[in-house]
C-alpha cells in the first residue's frame, strides 16, 4: 500500500469558506441520500490498477455512471459520479474501482430504496494510512468532517459512514492490538462532531495486510470486538485479491458494494 501522502492534503476550511461551500453545493443537483466513504486503499480503491501503475479503465455494468448517484468533488461540489470514485482525493496514488459505485447501484435498484431516491457519494479514502492517522484533530480526520459537512448543509442527509481500512494496523502488533479502542473513539468522535449521535456506521472486515504484516488475524478480531450500537460489520475475507496480495480486484469491489447495500438496507 502507498504513503499516506499526507503533505498534499488540504486542512480543514475556515468556517467562512466552509459556509461559502456549502451554499454553492446546495444551488446544484443534491443527493437525498448522503455516504461517507472512508479509510484507506480498499475502500479508494484499486480494482483494475495493480499493475503497470495505471488503472486498466474498465468500468463493469455495476459502476457505470448514473444521474442518480452524484460524488462530492475535491473542490466541494456535488457532480455526477464515475470510477475512479476517488480521482483527486485519494492523492498520489493511483485509482480504480472501489466498492462506492457499487454500493449506489445495488442500493438503487432495490425495493426498499426510497422512490426517487439520489445517492450522494463523500470519498474520503486515503491509502496507506493507519487508524492512529484517522484520531480527531488529524488532517485526515478534519478533512473528511469538513467534506460531511458541506454534504450536509443541502437537502440530503447522511445515511451512513463505510468504513473500509486496518491493514496498516496489521504491520505492529501494538498497533493491532490498540485498534478496537481506537476505532471506538474514531466513531465517537465523528459521531460528535457530526451531530449524528446514532450515525449508521459500517465496518468492513480487512482481507489482507498492508505489506503483508503479520498481524491481520489481530486485528480482525479488535474489528469483531468493536462494541457501539448502530455499528455493523461486513468481512471481506474470502473476496478475490489482486496479484500484489494487498488489494482487492474489480470483481471484488462489485460484490463488497453489494453486501455493503444489504448491510444498509436491512436497517431500514
Amino acid at each position: 500500500m502507498e504513503p499516506a501522502a499526507a503533505t498534499m492534503l488540504p486542512r480543514a476550511l475556515p468556517i467562512l469558506l466552509l459556509l461559502a461551500a456549502a451554499v454553492t453545493v446546495s444551488a446544484e443537483r443534491a443527493p437525498t441520500l448522503v455516504f461517507i466513504l472512508a479509510g484507506q486503499s480498499n475502500m479508494g480503491g484499486r480494482g483494475g490498477a495493480t499493475v503497470g501503475n495505471h488503472w486498466d479503465g474498465v468500468v463493469p455494468p455495476e459502476c457505470a455512471p448514473s444521474p442518480r448517484t452524484l460524488r462530492l468533488s475535491p473542490t466541494l461540489r456535488w457532480e455526477e459520479a464515475r470510477e475512479p470514485l476517488h480521482a483527486g482525493v485519494d492523492v498520489g496514488n493511483v485509482v480504480g474501482v472501489g466498492p462506492g459505485m457499487p454500493f449506489a447501484h445495488a442500493l438503487l435498484r432495490s425495493p426498499a430504496c426510497p422512490r426517487g431516491a439520489v445517492v450522494g457519494l463523500i470519498p474520503c479514502a486515503q491509502g496507506g494510512t493507519p487508524i492512529a492517522n484517522w484520531s480527531r484533530g488529524s488532517e485526515m480526520y478534519d478533512r473528511m468532517v469538513t467534506r460531511a459537512r458541506v454534504a450536509g448543509a443541502g437537502t440530503g442527509r447522511i445515511a451512513a459512514l463505510l468504513w473500509f481500512q486496518g491493514e496498516a494496523d496489521a504491520m505492529r502488533r501494538e498497533d493491532a492490538l490498540a485498534y478496537a479502542g481506537r476505532m471506538e473513539a474514531f466513531v465517537r468522535d465523528v459521531r460528535r462532531d457530526l451531530a449524528m449521535p446514532n450515525l449508521l456506521v459500517i465496518q468492513i472486515g480487512i482481507a489482507t495486510a498492508q505489506n503483508q504484516g503479520k498481524w491481520l488475524d489481530l486485528v480482525r478480531k479488535e474489528q469483531r470486538a468493536v462494541r457501539l450500537p448502530n455499528l455493523k460489520y461486513v468481512d471481506a475475507m474470502g473476496l478475490p485479491i489482486a496479484s500484489d496480495i494487498t488489494h482487492l480486484t474489480t470483481q471484488a469491489q462489485v460484490r463488497l458494494g453489494k453486501m455493503l447495500a444489504d448491510a444498509y438496507i436491512a436497517t431500514l
